[in-house]
């Protein structure tokens, strides 16, 4: 062969490897960017609200709901408690941290950084919940049952678990008899029989109710238990124990024991490996073939670095085309979806599969235009030295410019993918849409009287967890009273306060009569620190663990303050708080800035007070940057948007969203916490005052479903405001 032939087939095999090589290192680039990287699930996690959905959509889902009381009758509690308090048992946070745990396992395995598949949840954070729960509900009865003031939970659930493993190894368990009040009993009957088999139930429950009302919980259980343990639930809890051994829960473990064959993760594994030889294999190919085509290319260097830039270029137009073939040959699906599964985790699963695939064709077309861009860069400086050859550089500076743009394109498809790909989208209060929203445009779920809780046993409670709690599902203000103890002779004045019942004043008079002396320090209470009261340095401190735990969220105290605004500030240096703390504009005029840069600045506690207004520049009074509407509301009819403390005009805005009627009406409480009650109400009073609302100020948040609405005006505003 001629030696002119022999050099143009050399160049047209390195061309064509040029283009080959350059398009595998897209497409390899991409694959690792998106199947391997962390960041790509959890963007289309966030992008499709998935974990909103789970409990807006999923999990009330009636056709979930068999399922749902299959897994929940094995737990000696009600099903409603659970379900109505799902987001305290199990909050979004919670979820998000567990799900990320297993992306990173699975990533890891794939990626050959760990050499077992290791799907394990730390079940630890909703154990916790679920006690808390417990405590929350059934301090009062367990007290009881052991006789004494405060419940002691450990013993509680030794008892308990010594009984249930007396009766899975078919003994009788010796309990003392314990005295149960006529509802205390009942409640216990039902309890038990929930675990017997329908149909047995109206048999046993005589029997059960007569032993449990004289005392005799070893009678109950053992009558019950034949019947409970005869369906092939004996093993159940024995199950449950080894499953949730330590704390842990071993999905790997469980899905191969249900039959799952995680051979096609292995096989995964095995592909990702010669996926990353494949791309070093193309990378080293694409280098020398374009090399190849400098040298074989025409004497003049203008039209090589033409050819250079059209190999290149032709990579990534062929990169491309392969990208856009993705969708309509997958359908635009990873999988098919079964059609027995319930239609809320069909739809949600759809969209999340198409999500997947637009961020992954998106990743890839950013890869390939890299390539693209190279080429043309290159094809174009070529032709504008062959159009303009006196301005051709020399045969060294023309080498040099080759190669560079070689390299950088190159490069630009191998890091463009995983720079520039899916990640996990900022956060901000809890959302990826709020960032550039100022605080001032935003709304915030705000818990009226946030000290005063059922889990720390306040009588006439206007919220049930305990502050921490309330700040894990969804709360992001806090009212707060400040106090000192109050002497005797100081709360014949305060009981005056509508607020307390007859009963409720009956309860504090006695507390005083047992000789409960004042005591020093600071409180937080509801009036009446005899009537509940928590220490305000230790809380402090609590919401300062949170935000540092949580460091994406912001947090407001609205303080009515009844001690010297000198005693707050001292509170807040000895808590820890000072590099928190934001200090508003001087001016209540002056715009805030957005929630992105009050979270990097870390400066994410807004503190105001009712009355004091400073020293401390971070501790202003409400009404000078906010107004509100009433709050003595009745009645759900009563609810007005008019003009309160505060006036008209200001940028923050309070909504003040809970009935008082002897107290705070948990009943009033299901009615108007509703999602569309709470949004109908806060988009009347937006109309009336002119001005977004920017805390919703709730009783009993867990009730209902306020955080929802909220939630809803700010999705609203977010994408009022692209």
């Amino acid at each position: 062969m001629a030696p002119g032939r022999t050099r143009r087939a050399v160049r047209v095999a390195a061309f064509v490897l040029a283009v080959l090589g350059v398009m595998t290192v897209a497409l390899t680039s991409t694959v690792r960017a998106t199947v391997l990287s962390p960041g790509y699930y959890q963007s289309v996690l966030d992008e499709e609200s998935a974990y909103d959905r789970l409990y807006s959509e999923v999990l009330v889902d009636p056709a979930i709901a068999p399922v749902t009381r299959d897994l929940l009758a094995h737990l000696p509690v009600p099903e409603a408690l659970v379900t109505s308090n799902i987001k305290v048992v199990l909050p979004p946070a919670t979820v998000r941290s567990l799900t990320d745990q297993q992306i990173h396992a699975l990533t890891d395995y794939l990626r050959g950084d760990t050499e077992e598949l290791r799907l394990a949840v730390d079940l630890d954070p909703v154990l916790r919940n679920l006690a808390e729960l417990a405590r929350i509900y059934f301090g009062d009865l367990v007290a009881s049952l052991q006789d004494q003031d405060q419940p002691d939970f450990a013993r509680f659930t030794d008892d308990l678990t010594a009984a249930l493993e007396a009766l899975r190894e078919g003994r009788a368990p010796t309990l003392p008899a314990l005295p149960l009040t006529d509802d205390q009993a009942a409640r216990a009957t039902d309890a038990l029989l929930r675990l017997v088999p329908e149909g047995e139930r109206a048999e046993l429950r005589p029997e059960v109710a007569v032993a449990l009302g004289r005392g005799d919980v070893s009678t109950a259980l053992a009558t019950t238990a034949a019947a409970a343990l005869a369906d092939g639930s004996r093993t159940a809890a024995a199950d449950l124990r080894t499953t949730l051994q330590g704390g842990t829960w071993d999905l790997t473990a469980t899905l191969t024991a249900a039959g799952n064959d995680l051979e096609a993760l292995e096989q995964a594994r095995e592909r990702v490996q010669r996926l990353t030889q494949l791309q070093i294999l193309a990378t080293v190919l694409a280098l020398v073939s374009l090399a190849a085509l400098w040298v074989t290319g025409p004497g003049s260097p203008a039209r090589r670095l033409m050819g250079l830039g059209q190999a290149i270029a032709g990579g990534g137009i062929l990169a491309a085309a392969a990208v856009l073939l993705v969708r309509p040959v997958t359908g635009g699906r990873f999988l098919t979806v079964p059609p027995s599964w319930p239609p809320s985790v069909t739809v949600l699963v759809e969209d999340l599969q198409r999500n997947a695939v637009d961020q992954a064709v998106a990743t890839g077309l950013t890869a390939a235009l890299t390539a693209l861009v190279g080429g043309a860069l290159l094809t174009a400086t070529g032709w504008a030295f062959l159009v303009r050859p006196r301005t051709l550089p020399t045969p060294t500076a023309v080498r040099g410019v080759a190669a560079g743009v070689t390299c950088a394109a190159l490069a630009g498809a191998l890091l463009v993918p995983p720079v520039l790909g899916p990640s996990a989208p900022r956060r901000c209060q809890g959302s990826t849409e709020l960032c550039d929203l100022r605080y001032d445009e935003v709304a915030h779920l705000t818990a009226h009287n946030a000290m005063s809780t059922t889990a720390d046993r306040f009588i006439g409670p206007l919220q049930d967890p305990d502050i921490t709690t309330q700040l894990d599902t969804g709360v992001r203000a806090l009212q707060l009273d400040t106090y000192h103890w109050e002497s005797p002779q100081d709360i014949a004045a305060r009981l005056d306060d509508p607020e307390f019942t007859p009963e409720q004043r009956r309860l504090i008079s006695a507390a005083i009569d047992r000789a409960n002396p004042p005591r020093e320090g600071l409180w937080l209470c509801h009036s009446v620190c005899r009537a509940g009261a928590i220490e305000l340095v230790p809380t402090l401190e609590d919401i300062g663990a949170w935000l540092r735990a949580n460091p994406t969220e912001i947090v407001t105290l609205i303080i009515q303050d009844d001690i010297s605004a000198e005693e707050t500030e001292e509170a807040f240096h000895e808590a820890g708080l000072d590099e928190l703390l934001h200090t508003p504009s001087e001016d209540p005029d002056e715009p805030w800035p957005t929630l992105k840069e009050m979270i990097d600045s870390d400066r994410r506690l807004v503190v105001f007070a009712e009355k004091a207004d400073g020293p401390a520049p971070w501790y202003r009074n409400f009404y000078r940057y906010g107004m509100e509407t009433p709050f003595a509301f009745r009645s759900p009819d009563e609810m007005s948007c008019a003009p309160h403390r505060g006036g008209t005009g200001k940028r923050l805005f309070l909504l003040n969203h809970f009935v008082t009627n002897g107290g705070g009406s948990r009943l009033d409480a299901g009615r108007i916490n509703a999602r569309e009650w709470l949004l109908d109400r806060a988009r009347s009073c937006e109309a009336e005052r002119g001005g977004p609302v920017n805390f919703v100020a709730v009783d009993y948040t867990t009730v209902g479903d306020a955080l929802g609405a909220v939630e809803e005006l700010n999705t609203r505003r977010a994408r009022e405001g692209r």
